[in-house]
């Protein structure tokens, strides 16, 4: 029903900005209705207005390549792109902004158990209140943890915890692994370790609404960090559930989902986990 409901939304939108004589100052121009819900405070007729309405049109023309059925064989779980709060960025600023990680090389992760693990069809860490809510980075560029929750000293020195009336606790060692063409050993190290981090290919998700990511997200470009909490693998598809950094309104509830097997998004690259 979710993805039936995101469908029908993206074509509205795609065939009222085709409609014959259709244009900005029209009460149903779709850029209107984005300005609207979005906030956003443009003077009309300026060239700041002219060149966001630009990016809004050409993110139109993107939304109906990703997702032709051509490129993207339709399925009910398939992912679906849409106007989202960043249609009015051009993709050099969407990177410029929000994908500001760098990938690194890791070692391949060598199975040490010969014994094939059993895994369960479903899994994940939010289900056992072990994964913070959704935060919004915005547009500062910065990650997880705000300042004011751990303050900057310069100076070297024993790490402390969080004030009494926040959780923390120390950090004994971290494992960081590449785990492409194995991602089912990286779904028992998740299982056994905990919520898995991520350096992913995000740039395609500047778009996205819902669904299963399974085309249009290399492996070669990593970008973007994120939190592998669990996966599902009771549908058709099987797919990770992946924690996002911008805020709860985007995608599944702040979540995208990236399927399992083919190293989509390159999900499986640059993988970590702490030991606490």
């Amino acid at each position: 029903m979710l993805l039936f409901g995101l469908s029908v939304f993206v074509l509205f939108c795609l065939s009222a900005w085709a409609a014959p004589g259709n244009n900005t100052e029209e009460a149903g121009s779709p850029f209107l209705h984005f300005l609207t819900r979005y906030g956003r405070r443009y003077s009309p007729g300026s060239l700041e207005f002219q060149k966001r309405e630009h990016f809004f049109q050409e993110s139109i023309r993107r939304h109906e390549y990703l997702n032709s059925p051509v490129l993207a064989p339709y399925e009910n779980n398939s992912a679906i792109y849409g106007i989202n709060r960043f249609s009015d960025l051009s993709p050099e600023e969407f990177k410029a902004i929000y994908l500001q990680s760098k990938a690194v090389e890791l070692p391949k992760y060598v199975t040490t158990s010969a014994k094939e693990a059993i895994l369960p069809a479903r899994f994940d860490w939010r289900d056992k209140n072990l994964v913070t809510p959704v935060r919004n980075q915005l547009s500062t560029r910065v990650k997880l943890v705000r300042a004011s929750e751990y303050e900057f000293k310069a100076q070297t020195g024993i790490c402390h915890y969080f004030p009494s009336s926040d959780f923390g606790v120390s950090i004994r060692d971290y494992k960081a692994y590449n785990f492409s063409d194995i991602e089912e050993e990286m779904m028992t190290q998740l299982i056994n370790l905990g919520p898995l981090a991520a350096t992913v290919d995000a740039v395609s998700w500047q778009d996205y609404l819902g669904g299963i990511i399974q085309y249009h997200c290399s492996s070669g470009e990593a970008n973007h960090a994120v939190l592998i909490t669990g996966f599902d693998r009771t549908g058709d598809i099987p797919y990770w559930i992946v924690k996002n950094s911008w805020g709860s309104t985007w995608g599944i509830d702040g979540y995208v989902h990236i399927k399992i097997g083919q190293n989509v998004c390159g999900i499986a690259d640059t993988v970590s986990a702490a030991r606490v």
